[in-house]
């Protein structure tokens, strides 16, 4: 598959309970013990990896570049959250996400986040 086949409307899906691991208290960005900040993002970046995974030919992968991102609502220990992306926007090797979380029927985060397609060893080469 080549470069066409990474086209809007690609989705994908990445769960997660939330663990004593996953929140703000043991992250860093708080001091409650629900969902942090932190683990909402990286489960948008799983989401938008998980969108366009049989898209990419090998030896590509893709790197975060930036995320604009509004956490609405708190998710307790044990709930589970599930992440959505939806590939909207392809501009060469930039890709552009709309993404959303949910806690059960709850908007727990919604979220914008670009990926950039890299060659795999040229951008490890360069870390």
């Amino acid at each position: 598959m080549g470069p066409s086949a990474l086209s809007p409307g690609l989705r994908g899906e990445a769960r997660r309970v939330v663990t004593d691991e996953s929140t703000a208290a043991a992250l860093g960005s708080g001091d409650v013990p629900v969902l942090g900040t932190p683990a909402v993002l990286a489960l948008i970046e799983q989401a938008a990896c998980a969108a366009i995974a049989h898209a990419l030919p090998d030896p590509d992968t893709s790197v975060g570049t930036w995320a604009e991102l509004e956490h609405r609502a708190p998710s307790k220990i044990g709930a589970e959250v599930v992440a959505t992306a939806e590939l909207v926007a392809v501009d060469g090797r930039m890709l552009e996400f709309s993404c959303e979380v949910r806690d059960g029927s709850n908007v727990v985060a919604t979220a914008r986040h670009r990926r950039a397609v890299v060659d795999r060893e040229r951008f490890l080469a360069r870390a």
